[in-house]
């Protein structure tokens, strides 16, 4: 069973490692989630879980294990494709599950994961957190990426 996550800000992006293969792309994962966001205007707020018990969790693990966080609506992964994709795309996945919703439709909008560099998490917290966007909005922008990842609007 994995620990709960204690200590985040309720504003801050909760990034968590689950891929402990490499210690250099990770520090320069860490690096690249510090850097300020946005048009360079806003601090990052994350807080980075970097424990060898969440190594090689399971998206429904970690979801399960982060879901008694109220003010949590979407969680970071850093697994295997954040540290040998070049781009280190995070798995940004909704806190959410199909039982918490009334219906399929609404689990599309608000459900769900994409893959986002680390510069985007910011944004994708952000509007989130305040039902600015929906997860459907980041969805179809990342489907815009012949990767399939999200970088900006």
């Amino acid at each position: 069973m994995l620990p709960a996550v204690t200590g985040r800000d309720e504003f801050a992006a909760l990034v968590i490692r689950t891929d402990v293969s490499d210690d250099t792309v990770w520090r320069g994962v860490c690096a690249d989630l510090l850097m300020p966001w946005g048009d360079g205007d806003y601090e990052p707020h994350v807080h980075i879980v970097d424990d060898p018990v969440w190594s090689d969790a399971t998206t429904d693990h970690v979801v399960a294990a982060v879901s008694t966080d109220e003010d949590l609506s979407v969680v970071f992964l850093a697994d295997h494709v954040t540290i040998r994709d070049g781009d280190h795309p995070l798995l940004a996945v909704a806190v959410l599950t199909r039982d918490e919703c009334e219906s399929d439709e609404e689990f599309e909008a608000y459900g769900g994961s994409v893959r986002a560099i680390p510069a985007a998490i910011h944004d994708i917290h952000a509007n989130l957190s305040t039902a600015n966007l929906d997860f459907a909005d980041y969805a179809e922008a990342a489907g815009t990426d012949p990767a399939g990842i999200f970088g900006s609007f």
